[in-house]
């Protein structure tokens, strides 16, 4: 391969298996995107073209593909494969999307927009996603260990959680008030994420009901730290949409202790 993928291992979106046998070595940025190009082949032989659901605009897209720009790999986190794609009915409308791989088998975990298309007059152009993928964060910090764990971290714990869980990009969640099952569409993960005294690190989450444009979820992740490792060990829905004069807004179900949450950068 000719791109920059061969110089790219430094730091730097559950939706298949990639047809690649598990192997205990490392793999490499090269043999992350052929994984990654066989995936998009195979859904393009499928389908016609590359479908993706691109959660924050609530679309779904018909893309197709330019080229693979980068692949990098953060070491204990995985492999990320960034692909650029334009739409099928305008080519000036162009997104780079990220594949996440898992470092040890070439699953993949995630994929999420990293940049895409805004008017701007007359034409397009490309602009990086708020808030920005939390695996493009690590290449901006200094290299070394933290007393704390970092918010780039939590929100991969979460993200993890969230894609292991979701079913053909649907994350059900029990309602622990009604004891109804929400069917839900991952948005985004707010930022700053926090710790609470006593209870560990949380991080709070946008969520759209799953076949709706305007009803959204805050929901909260727990998480702790066990054996180095972060582990959701809670989710509750934090802020619930009800219909006020035609709208719909979230109203909070509970509030948090003054005076004991930490920001974590």
């Amino acid at each position: 391969m000719s791109w920059s993928t061969r110089s790219a291992l430094g730091a730097l979106g559950v939706v298949a298996l990639l047809a690649v046998p598990a192997r205990a070595e490392e793999h490499t940025p090269d043999e992350a995107s052929a994984a990654v190009q066989k995936y998009i082949d195979a859904k393009v032989k499928k389908e016609g073209a590359f479908r993706f659901k691109d959660a924050q605009a609530n679309a779904q897209l018909e893309l197709v593909q330019d080229q693979i720009r980068v692949a990098r790999g953060i070491n204990g986190y995985g492999l990320f494969v960034c692909v650029e794609f334009h739409a099928r009915s305008d080519s000036k409308k162009q997104y780079d999307i990220d594949f996440w791989l898992n470092e040890d088998t070439l699953q993949l975990v995630d994929i999420r927009i990293h940049k895409g298309p805004k008017r701007d007059g007359d034409h397009w152009t490309l602009f990086t996603r708020s808030p920005l993928l939390w695996w493009w964060i690590p290449a901006t910090e200094h290299p070394g260990e933290f007393e704390e764990k970092r918010g780039w971290q939590l929100e991969s714990a979460v993200n993890r959680y969230v894609a292991a869980k979701a079913k053909d990009g649907v994350f059900k969640l029990r309602d622990d008030k009604t004891g109804a099952q929400r069917s839900l569409d991952f948005v985004q993960i707010h930022r700053p994420l926090r710790k609470m005294e006593g209870k560990g690190y949380f991080a709070c989450t946008d969520f759209r009901e799953h076949g709706t444009s305007n009803k959204y979820y805050d929901v909260d992740f727990w998480l702790v730290e066990k054996n180095g490792v972060l582990q959701v060990t809670e989710v509750r829905i934090h802020k619930e949409p009800k219909q006020v004069d035609g709208v719909w807004i979230q109203v909070p179900r509970y509030n948090f202790a003054k005076g004991k949450v930490k920001e974590i950068p």
